[in-house]
C-alpha cells in the first residue's frame, strides 16, 4: 500500500464523519460533539496537506533544487502538526471552558451515539490502514520505535490522528452519556476540554517528529549498516568510517561515504573500485539517490 493511499482513506473517512458529527452536535447540544465535528475537520484538512505535501516531494530535481523536493513532504507534516494543536486543540479546550462556564445541558438523542458508533467504525477502518502499513515498514520493531524511526511521516501522521480520533470518541461518548445519567452538564464540557488536550498532545510528538525530518535527521539505522557492511565487504576496501547520511524524503537519501583503499592499488584501479561500490551500493540499497565516495590510502 502506498502512502497516498494510506493518506487518501483517512481523508475520505474523516470528511464523511465531519459533516454527521457537526448536523449532531448543532441538534443536541453536545460540547463534546461539536469538539469531535472540529476534530473530524481538522483530520480531513491535514490529510489534504498531507496530499499536497506528497504531490509536491515527488516533483524532479531542478538548478535550484538539485537534491529535489523530497522535504516538502517534511515541511507540510510540520504545518499539519500545527493546525492540529492551534485549531483542534484550542478550539476544543475553549468551546469546553465556555460550555463550563455557561453549564449548557446537551439533549440526550440515540443519533449521537449512532453518530459516535460509525465514525468510530470509519477512524478504525482508517486506523488499521495506517497500522498494517506501519507494521510492514517495522516488521518485528515495537511500535513507538517504528513511529520514532519512520521516515514517511504520511504514514505516521494519519496512525497518529487516527489513534487519538479514536480516544477522543470514546471520551465524547463518556462525556454525552454521564452528563445525561448522573444529571451534571459540566461533564460533557470537561469531555471536550479533554479532546482538545488530548489533540494538543498528539499535535506535539507530531511536532517533534517533523522537525527532526525537516532540518536532517540521518537515515534508518539498518539501511545505514547496509551501505557500510557493502564498502567493508568490498575485496579492496580495508576500512571504512561511519557513514554520513541525511533524510532528503522518505525513499530519499544522501550518504558520504569515506573509504581507506589497500595501498598497492594504482590510480586507475581505485576508480574502478570506487565505481564499482557505487554500482553496488545504489542496486542493493535503492534510497540512496546521492553517494559521494571519498576516497582515502592506508600509507
Amino acid at each position: 500500500m502506498t502512502s497516498t493511499r494510506v493518506v487518501l482513506i483517512a481523508a475520505a473517512a474523516n470528511a464523511a464523519v465531519a459533516v454527521v458529527k457537526l448536523v449532531v452536535a448543532a441538534a443536541t447540544g453536545s460540547a463534546a460533539m461539536l469538539a469531535e465535528g472540529i476534530h473530524s475537520i481538522v483530520d480531513t484538512l491535514d490529510e489534504i496537506l498531507l496530499w499536497v505535501g506528497l504531490r509536491r516531494s515527488a516533483k524532479p530535481p531542478d538548478e535550484a533544487h538539485p537534491y529535489g523536493f523530497g522535504k516538502e513532504l517534511y515541511f507540510w507534516s510540520l504545518v499539519v502538526a500545527m493546525v492540529v494543536l492551534a485549531v483542534g486543540g484550542g478550539a476544543s479546550i475553549v468551546e469546553g471552558i465556555v460550555r463550563l462556564v455557561w453549564r449548557e445541558r446537551p439533549e440526550a438523542s440515540l443519533w449521537s451515539y449512532v453518530v459516535l458508533a460509525a465514525a468510530a467504525a470509519f477512524e478504525g477502518t482508517s486506523w488499521s490502514f495506517s497500522w498494517r502499513e506501519l507494521r510492514r515498514r517495522g516488521k518485528k520493531q515495537p511500535l513507538w520505535r517504528v513511529i520514532r524511526t519512520s521516515k514517511d511521516p504520511s504514514v505516521f501522521t494519519v496512525f497518529v490522528e487516527d489513534a487519538s480520533a479514536l480516544v477522543g470518541l470514546t471520551l465524547a461518548f463518556l462525556g454525552i452519556f454521564l452528563s445525561r445519567a448522573l444529571d451534571m452538564p459540566s461533564i460533557d464540557a470537561i469531555a471536550s476540554i479533554a479532546i482538545g488536550v488530548l489533540l494538543a498532545v498528539s499535535a506535539l510528538v507530531l511536532m517533534r517528529e517533523s522537525r527532526d525530518l525537516l532540518v536532517g535527521e540521518s537515515g534508518a539505522s539498518d539501511r545505514v549498516r547496509d551501505v557500510r557492511a557493502l564498502a567493508e565487504g568490498d575485496r579492496d576496501v580495508v576500512a571504512v568510517t561511519s557513514p554520513l547520511t541525511m533524510q532528503l524524503g522518505p525513499d530519499h537519501l544522501l550518504v558520504n561515504l569515506e573509504v581507506t583503499f589497500a595501498p598497492s592499488l594504482s590510480g586507475d584501479e581505485i576508480i574502478a573500485a570506487i565505481e564499482r561500490l557505487d554500482r553496488c551500493i545504489r542496486e542493493r540499497v535503492p534510497s540512496v539517490k546521492h553517494l559521494f565516495i571519498e576516497a582515502q590510502l592506508r600509507r
